[in-house]
């Protein structure tokens, strides 16, 4: 992480409406944690544990998961969704050839089904376009976000167990492959 911010189309998005990306900092921390709780608590709600249990073994998958995306994708821009001055999810790119990678994208789950989320993805998806790339990432099975990526044009290459990865590809002249 660098500490500048990394434009997905500035222009596309002053237009859409009080949604910015910026470069996320330290300061951010809490708030990621709070996003991937939001997240990841439900999945916890019927483990028999403590709450101070519950609450350490979210801060550790928390801190595991954010080593990982650090090691695994040194060059990524790690940017955090902003509506406004209100902080309201993040998306997680890494634009390494030969194809974009989408490591993450959340939003609070008051900001989802509003498009923002398809929005976001519909100016990397152009980005991608233009570059002649194509677009992969991975998406939990039971995940609601998995219809929002067919409907973008994502198709299933593999399935993973709990995981499908997805990919989208550009064709000549036209939205997806």
């Amino acid at each position: 992480m660098d500490g500048e911010a990394r434009p997905l189309s500035a222009a596309a998005l002053r237009a859409s409406r009080g949604v910015a990306l910026r470069a996320e900092c330290g300061n951010d921390e809490a708030f990621v944690f709070t996003l991937f709780v939001e997240a990841r608590a439900p999945g916890f709600a019927n483990i028999p544990l403590e709450p101070a249990q519950r609450d350490a073994l979210l801060r550790q998958q928390f801190t595991l998961q954010t080593t990982q995306y650090r090691r695994s994708f040194p060059a990524a821009s790690f940017s955090i969704v902003e509506w406004g001055a209100a902080s309201i999810g993040r998306l997680y790119v890494d634009r390494s050839p030969p194809r974009m990678h989408v490591i993450d994208v959340a939003l609070l789950r008051a900001w989802q089904g509003r498009g923002i989320g398809s929005r976001l993805l519909g100016e990397l998806l152009e980005e991608a376009r233009v570059a002649g790339r194509a677009v992969s990432l991975h998406v939990e099975r039971a995940s609601p976000a998995q219809s929002l990526y067919l409907r973008l044009g994502f198709r299933v290459l593999r399935d993973k167990g709990v995981y499908l990865e997805m990919e989208w590809r550009p064709a000549p002249g036209g939205r997806a492959a």
